[in-house]
């Protein structure tokens, strides 16, 4: 897995479309990407897929063997792969969170049942369900190109179908162990940390800052976490989020012109004090003295 997360213009060149403009939300018809493999990454997006491709899919620490039609969500903060195994027609929406929300909606989509972390990401279908959301697939692709002014309320509208009809099934829960679980699961912590960075104004705050903290939103116990991590990275779960931490704090103090109550408030500090011994120890000066 990258460092960088793949933007879905990124995603769609890759399946052949090499001057394709993703602005908030597109939808698509296409046998190449379902022949293509997706490797492990983070994106900027979501995506709602219907899948009729026999493949399988790496999520977190899991796997699942797609062997017959499914409607297939992926979350921007989790990494996933994509191994198909054979070539067939399917479809798929990418939406930004920009696009989900409305004038009257601020919710996020993390949560909604369908995206929050440790959530069933796929759902099999029988003939029934194929169709309904074939046709909803089928509506957005009949939309996306036409000039009707209220086209994305519209096509946002086909979204939340698509999305309580899935809140409606039962999920897939026939997962298997994949050979590389210890990997992906220091990879998944490695990108939700990398996530929260960089830290944009003084109004935003760390919101994952302990080993327990990443083991909740992962699904995984947190000695489990902590395994993984030091197997691949040689430091402990405590170590790794430390040394983001105070990397991210020196580029504050010396990129922006914040003082040191904001820089450690931003950081997930409740009170500076906290926040100047910890910089004080790990790098041996204090806060204000690596600014001057």
């Amino acid at each position: 897995m990258t460092t960088q997360k793949e933007t879905a213009e990124r995603f769609l060149q890759r399946g052949g479309d090499k001057n394709i403009i993703f602005k908030e939300f597109n939808v698509f018809e296409t046998a190449s990407f379902c022949s293509k493999p997706i490797p492990y990454n983070r994106r900027d997006f979501y995506k709602i897929a219907l899948v009729k491709c026999k493949a399988n899919l790496y999520y977190a620490d899991r796997g699942i063997t797609i062997d017959r039609p499914a409607l297939l969500f992926a979350n921007p903060l989790i990494p996933y792969a994509f191994e198909p195994e054979t070539k067939e027609q399917g479809y798929f929406c990418l939406f930004t969170e920009e696009f989900f929300k409305s004038n009257d909606r601020n919710e996020s989509l993390q949560d909604s049942p369908l995206y929050k972390i440790g959530a069933d990401p796929v759902f099999f279908l029988d003939e029934e369900q194929e169709l309904v959301i074939k046709s909803f697939f089928r509506k957005m692709i009949d939309e996306i190109d036409r000039d009707y002014i209220h086209k994305y309320d519209l096509l946002r509208n086909y979204v939340n179908l698509i999305i309580h009809e899935a809140l409606k099934m039962q999920p897939n829960t026939h997962y298997f162990k994949h050979q590389n679980a210890t990997g992906r699961i220091a990879d998944l912590f490695m990108a939700l940390l990398e996530r929260q960075f960089p830290i944009d104004s003084p109004q935003a705050t760390v919101k994952l800052k302990t080993a327990n903290d990443f083991a909740t939103h992962l699904s995984v116990h947190v000695n489990h976490l902590n395994s993984s991590v030091r197997q691949v990275t040689g430091k402990t779960t405590t170590e790794v989020i430390t040394a983001r931490i105070i990397n991210e704090a020196k580029a504050l103090l010396l990129h922006t012109d914040w003082n040191v109550s904001e820089i450690a408030y931003s950081l997930g500090f409740e009170y500076p004090a906290y926040f100047t011994n910890l910089f004080k120890k790990q790098t041996g000066a204090t806060p204000l003295s690596l600014r001057k």
